[in-house]
């Protein structure tokens, strides 16, 4: 493999890292400038939202520059957003660096895809598309950690210091290891845009705002929710946060096999399983055992469905998938808002610090009934046109676990 993915990656264990760092630090954060913790919650709304925006934007821009000189830019902004986070006076500003850093994000991810896959032969581009995206999930189980413990010793101003001295490796590797691939030629907009025309691309997409959605609004919760409900420890958070992480991890790599064999499948198993097992998690939240077994539980069955919900929409939008690509990614983040921003009204509502399971629950749900609409529209447009079936677009890539 070539060197150049090591600093594609090393960019995204830094991204990585600082999308869920916030969720261990909420409390110390919310503390520090004296807001509550729904208030706090709006630190990961925002960035999900930046990342929403970003995609579509930066992927845009990015057709009039090579595309090492635009990775290396999003790294700069990533760099900029982290320090103005680590440095902010109030948290009107920390809200601002949050939301700068995130701009990078989407399109981070989805000009690296297409950077990686062209360093290496035909046959091994998923592989080298995996590997960059292995820097995002191995994030979950050392960054975010690892994160969180330093936030709590030595103060979540260190650690976003950190955070954007990562991007300063990353952005060293990115200048000094990839390649100056030439622009990419004739990238029309309208081409692009016009994927967003079929409905099934539009689906997939709300799918995965619902379905990670789900995760979210347990997830972004968890710190006050396993110290308040559960009775551990501040310190237990960091270890709680290595098992959801762990549970990614799995879930990615299983989702990944099955969903080039059993998409659909897949689909209807993870995301039913998940609205179960979220709803059990606000019995389980009260013992320890079952809450940190629950929660390796939501970070699998959660990150199962990321691999299917990414291929559906390569599958849907071949003939255009870079746009439609990037703005899934965009999607995986406004369900992270949605679901933040739900999360904390049930909680500033008083129903207290396990509401938040309900409307995960009932998000995973909403997308499990998508998944069952976009199967039988499926079934009804193959048995209307049969011949069409045969006569495809373009081909379809093969897929890869993609994050956002």
């Amino acid at each position: 493999m070539p060197l150049a993915l090591l600093a594609l990656a090393i960019g995204a264990f830094g991204i990585g890292t600082t999308e869920f760092v916030i969720m261990g630090l909420l409390p110390e954060v919310a503390g520090d400038f004296g807001v509550s913790i729904p208030t706090a919650g709006f630190l990961v709304t925002g960035y999900a939202l930046g990342v929403v925006l970003g995609a579509p934007l930066m992927t845009a821009l990015g057709t009039k520059i090579s595309r090492k000189r635009m990775l290396m830019l999003l790294m700069g902004l990533f760099i900029a957003g982290n320090l103005l986070s680590a440095a902010a006076p109030v948290f009107g500003v920390m809200l601002a660096g949050r939301v700068i850093a995130s701009l990078a994000h989407g399109a981070f991810f989805g000009i690296g895809s297409v950077v990686a896959a062209e360093l290496v032969a035909p046959e091994k581009k998923a592989g080298a598309i995996a590997m960059m995206f292995t820097g995002l999930t191995v994030a979950n189980v050392v960054g975010v950690p690892l994160g969180t413990f330093v936030g709590q010793t030595l103060g979540w101003r260190t650690t976003f210091g950190l955070v954007a001295a990562l991007g300063v490796v990353g952005l060293a590797g990115v200048a000094k290891l990839v390649p100056d691939l030439p622009k990419p030629e004739g990238v029309r907009l309208r081409h692009e845009l016009a994927a967003f025309r079929n409905v099934q691309v539009l689906l997939a997409m709300a799918m995965t705002v619902f379905g990670f959605g789900g995760v979210f609004a347990a997830v972004t919760y968890l710190a006050p929710m396993m110290t308040d409900v559960a009775g551990y420890a501040d310190s237990s958070v960091t270890w709680l946060l290595v098992l959801f992480g762990l549970g990614m991890v799995a879930g990615n790599l299983v989702g990944g096999k099955l969903a080039d064999r059993a998409l659909m499948p897949l689909l209807y198993v993870s995301l039913g399983a998940l609205a179960v097992v979220l709803s059990l998690f606000t019995l389980t939240a009260h013992n320890k055992i079952a809450a940190a077994v629950t929660i390796a539980l939501i970070g699998a069955l959660g990150f199962a469905t990321v691999p299917p919900l990414q291929k559906r929409v390569l599958d849907q939008a071949s003939g255009a998938p870079t746009l439609a690509s990037a703005v899934n990614i965009g999607a995986f983040n406004l369900g992270n808002a949605l679901s933040a921003w739900l999360g904390g009204l049930v909680i500033a509502a008083g129903l207290g610090y396990t509401a938040p399971n309900w409307v995960g629950a009932a998000l995973a749900a909403s997308a499990l009934v998508l998944a069952i609409l976009s199967a039988a529209l499926e079934r009804r447009s193959t048995a209307a046109a049969p011949s069409l079936v045969v006569t495809g677009g373009a081909p379809v890539e093969q897929a890869t676990p993609v994050h956002h």
